[in-house]
């Protein structure tokens, strides 16, 4: 996105193109905010497989759209984000679809796909942007790929996104199939009194409900760090380290974020089951972020290496973050669904989805600004830029920490009841 915004010459200076490529970033979660409630309230009344579908299909039209109109950058995605409603319904699935016992497993690989969705889409970025110019043998400059240098990643991924639209047809239904919540879902082992809950015959409001309630701060400023991190970390590895970032070509960005998506693949995959048994689901969540602070921290001073050195420190600090980043997510997406019924499940989630996708909207401008600011004020004697910009984000981190402990994170008591 760096050199997209760079190339369409609306930044005056290159300390600027941060803050123009926050606002192309945020434009999908602010439509995905507007709309995330009401596809997850017709999840609940629907179905999930057809608003899946629908949103995979607006993926394949509005994702190669972008590639070709770049004049409509902004607007093209944030349609596409005011039609994707597959965050809530998927999240639902996952649940519904597995065995009580693979309920952590099954959410795992939910936000394992987003992670590595969100590792795998810089990278192809990186590889397949600008194709006339990285690979003038098989891409001429009078192709439609010369022409316009963003659109061979956007149709790669349109092109997955159609295959998997295909393979919805074998894709069977969830929401019809269990009419009694207390078969298909069994309790969080740190919430041994959420049964109370659950089993209560009437339908209470789902903002009546407190333990739910209690894990959106966190699940909030946890998506915003996770999006401001993206934004960050793309733009201060391909800045110029005169401005303290490391020179990075977008092929070596897109080469540390496949290592990345894949660690944090194997991780969800084989390991991450039993560090929620052991451990459950608040407790992975706490011991995750606090990782996450002293992960991030020590990206500022990767500026200092160089060769092999600078390159292993970041591969592995980048699989490492992402690993824990995504231990956090789970953790907290689990409490969410474990505290509703089914038949609220959808519309929970459509909720949560909005709060959180406000504030990843919010994350991207912030993060473009702050970056933009630091590049400014390289030369500061308290806390140059860089050490700022990795400064702020773990006091968001450290702020949805704080938010898993009570008072904050409410935890029912036994035979508690909403009324």
């Amino acid at each position: 996105m760096y050199f997209m915004v760079r190339d369409f010459h609306v930044a005056k200076t290159e300390e600027d193109i941060g803050s123009y490529a926050g606002f192309l970033a945020s434009s999908y979660m602010i439509g995905r905010a507007f709309s995330a409630i009401f596809w997850g309230i017709d999840a609940d009344r629907i179905g999930r497989k057809p608003v899946i579908v629908f949103a995979i299909l607006s993926v394949v039209i509005f994702n190669t759209l972008f590639g070709l109109r770049t004049e409509m950058a902004i607007a093209t995605r944030l349609v596409l984000g005011s039609l994707n409603g597959l965050l809530a319904p998927i999240k639902a699935y996952a649940i519904e679809v597995c065995q009580a016992e693979h309920h952590a497993l099954g959410l795992s690989v939910v936000n394992t796909a987003w992670g590595f969705g969100l590792v795998i889409g810089p990278a192809l970025g990186g590889y397949l942007a600008q194709p006339a110019e990285k690979y003038p043998q098989t891409f001429s400059k009078e192709s439609v790929f010369g022409r316009f240098p963003y659109f061979l990643p956007c149709v790669a991924v349109s092109l997955l996104a159609a295959i998997v639209l295909i393979s919805c047809i074998w894709m069977p239904e969830t929401i019809h199939k269990h009419k009694s919540p207390e078969k298909d879902i069994q309790v969080v082992k740190a919430l041994p009194s959420e049964q109370a809950y659950l089993d209560s015959p009437r339908k209470k409001s789902l903002l009546q409900n407190w333990p739910w309630m209690s894990t959106m701060v966190c699940y909030c400023f946890f998506g915003f760090h996770d999006t401001a991190y993206s934004e960050i970390l793309s733009l201060w590895a391909v800045s110029d380290r005169k401005y303290g970032g490391l020179s990075f070509s977008s092929e070596d960005i897109g080469g540390v974020l496949a290592v990345a998506g894949l660690g944090l693949l194997v991780y969800q995959l084989i390991i991450y089951h039993w560090v929620h048994k052991f451990l459950g689901p608040v407790i992975s969540s706490r011991v995750a972020s606090a990782l996450s602070i002293l992960i991030v921290s020590t990206y500022p001073f990767m500026t200092y290496l160089s060769g092999a050195k600078l390159s292993f420190a970041l591969y592995s600090a980048a699989m490492m973050r992402s690993v824990v980043a995504i231990t956090a997510s789970t953790g907290i997406s689990l409490l969410q669904n474990h505290a509703v019924r089914q038949d609220q499940r959808g519309t929970a989630n459509g909720i949560s989805t909005t709060a959180m996708s406000f504030f990843k909207a919010i994350a991207p401008i912030g993060a473009g600004y702050l970056f933009s600011w630091a590049q400014k004020h390289q030369d500061s004697t308290f806390f140059p830029g860089d050490q700022m910009v990795f400064l702020v984000l773990n006091l968001v981190q450290l702020l949805g920490l704080m938010f898993t402990f009570e008072p904050f994170l409410v935890l029912p008591t036994v035979g508690e009841e909403c009324s």
